[in-house]
């Protein structure tokens, strides 16, 4: 079974460390599992704050930006999403962008990667979790925090992780192939009976 993860990176600020730390993502679960890869930067998509005159639900979108937002995610099959903390929350980039689409995330899989101060990113996945079940994504309980993120970007500015994000984000790879290769059938059996 062909299966595609997209890597999203949903930082957008300017001098943000997101992209070095999906890329090594993306070239990791490139080099570690069965997934056709690729790495997507919300900040390539300009996605303003929801802005859409109909629910997302209807997929009935208006502007261009949204639907190449919905293009991107519509073909995948799971989720990595490298995300910050932001005083204990996520950043607003992250809920914006999951909450401007809906049907292109149900019954699709999710990994999280946060990164961070001391936390690592913790109390930003949980809430981002609860926001990803209301859209019927699923989130793992599998997650990579990154803490102390800035001892891990060399001189060079490349992101070489700890052994301990390794060995998370090589179990959350596994378990998002099995969610993967276990909802894409139920989620192809359900756009049969909407037709």
């Amino acid at each position: 079974m062909s299966l595609k993860l997209n890597v999203i990176v949903t930082s957008i600020r300017p001098g943000r460390i997101g992209p070095k730390i999906g890329k090594w993502m993306a070239d990791f679960a490139k080099e570690n599992s069965d997934f056709e890869v690729e790495l997507v930067d919300l900040a390539n998509f300009e996605l303003p704050l929801f802005d859409e005159p109909k629910h997302p639900m209807m997929q009935d979108y208006a502007h261009e930006h949204t639907k190449r937002w919905s293009e991107v995610n519509a073909k995948a099959d799971a989720f990595v999403f490298v995300s910050p903390e932001y005083d204990y929350f996520p950043a607003a980039s992250t809920v914006n962008a999951i909450q401007t689409l809906h049907k292109e995330w149900n019954k699709k899989p999710a990994g999280l990667v946060g990164y961070g101060g001391v936390s690592g990113g913790t109390r930003a996945m949980q809430s981002t979790k609860i926001l990803m079940n209301t859209v019927q994504l699923m989130p793992l309980p599998q997650e990579v925090p990154i803490p102390f993120v800035f001892n891990f970007i060399g001189e060079d500015g490349t992101f070489a992780p700890a052994p301990e994000v390794v060995q998370g984000a090589t179990g959350m790879l596994a378990e998002l192939k099995v969610w993967a290769e276990t909802l894409k059938p139920a989620r192809e059996e359900a756009l049969k009976k909407a037709a």
